[in-house]
């Protein structure tokens, strides 16, 4: 008997201590009453962080289609710019494909209307100097020409020769040729 009360003092000392902790602490804290937003704070918070959401969505959409629109205009700038007009040997009048090209750069100066542009006339190596420099006149002339009956402003547009004196390709064969025998049009300002 003498050991069960041992066993029930010992229990006793053991669990007090932990008893009056768990007790204690809670009763010397104040317990706090939740305080909760009323339906209208809920509905103007939710309102509001929709808002935000609709705006930031709506300011990416804006500059995805600002950047959508500025790669546009660079790819039809480059198009305008390298995409040249190619004439036959001896020959300044356009060829069929050349309209198609010619159309395009109409296009994209009825699109960009102060630009002023360069229409630059070149030939191959064949031929003397004089021979060329006409030559070259005559194929700018003609670029310019064509577009004037698309509608361009003349006054935009300056053909000027350059002969053979600055080739796309050095080569000394048909194909460095053909690609010489160009209209090229380079912009000069707005």
């Amino acid at each position: 008997m003498k050991r069960n009360s041992l066993i029930v003092m010992m229990l006793v000392f053991l669990l007090v201590p932990v008893f009056v902790v768990t007790f204690t602490s809670c009763a010397g804290k104040a317990v706090k009453k939740e305080v909760g937003l009323s339906d209208e704070e809920k509905a103007r918070l939710e309102a509001e962080r929709l808002a935000k959401e609709k705006a930031a969505a709506e300011e990416a959409a804006k500059r995805k289609q600002a950047e959508a629109l500025a790669k546009q205009a660079a790819a039809a700038k480059d198009a305008f710019l390298n995409k040249h007009v190619y004439f036959d040997f001896d020959q300044y009048s356009i060829r069929p494909e050349a309209e198609v090209v010619l159309q395009t750069k109409a296009d994209y100066l009825s699109e960009n209307g102060k630009i002023k542009v360069e229409v630059q006339g070149h030939c191959d190596e064949r031929g003397t100097d004089a021979y060329n420099m006409a030559l070259g006149d005559r194929r700018a002339k003609s670029a310019v020409n064509f577009l004037e009956n698309l509608g361009v402003d003349p006054s935009r547009m300056t053909a000027v020769s350059y002969g053979e004196s600055k080739p796309l390709d050095p080569g000394r064969n048909e194909a460095a040729y053909a690609k010489n025998r160009r209209a090229q049009f380079v912009i000069m300002g707005q």
